[in-house]
């Protein structure tokens, strides 16, 4: 399946010169958006995961309908402040400031073999501060999924040697 055909490219959005891809057409598609999760499924199914980090809020879509398809449990990552019980926090720059993204403190321990999910890669701060928090808990990141991958922005190699998966690559804006 051409998955590009199924993703809306938005001009200018958010800011002039963006070329903003638009997954919600995607994710509207029943075949389409199945075809995402049997390709994860596929991709991470001997990987003994234990849990998936669904990271806010796209992430939460795909994390939740694989962590059922997995048998195994899903993990937010939010925004710092969102989260009810006692968190961990991680700050990480963005291109105009920085950002925090916390996870419940209780919600991985030494033992877990979790799989971080989100839509989109780009730059990767938002992936290496979950793996981070993923990390600090005492799990081990075995592999992170992304729909989407924007390969000409940096963020496969801020991310190093983990298992980057990605069913959608644009090699350029």
């Amino acid at each position: 399946m051409d998955l590009k055909e199924k993703i809306r490219d938005i001009p200018d959005f958010p800011s002039e010169g963006i070329l903003f891809r638009d997954i919600t057409t995607l994710l509207a598609d029943p075949p389409a958006f199945k075809y995402c999760i049997n390709q994860f499924a596929e991709y991470y199914g001997d990987k003994e995961v234990t849990k998936i980090v669904g990271i806010e809020a796209r992430g939460f879509i795909f994390g939740g309908v694989l962590a059922e398809k997995l048998g195994v449990g899903l993990v937010l990552v939010r925004k710092a402040g969102k989260l009810p019980a006692e968190v961990i926090e991680e700050s990480y720059d963005l291109e105009y400031g920085s950002a925090t993204i916390a996870i419940h403190q209780d919600a991985l321990s030494e033992g877990d073999r979790v799989l971080i999910i989100d839509d989109l890669l780009a730059t990767g701060g938002t992936a290496a501060a979950s793996i981070k928090l993923a990390e600090r808990l005492g799990a081990t990141v075995v592999g992170l999924g992304f729909l989407v991958e924007l390969a000409f922005l940096p963020g496969r190699e801020r991310l190093g040697d983990y298992d980057i998966y990605s069913l959608v690559k644009y090699d350029s804006e």
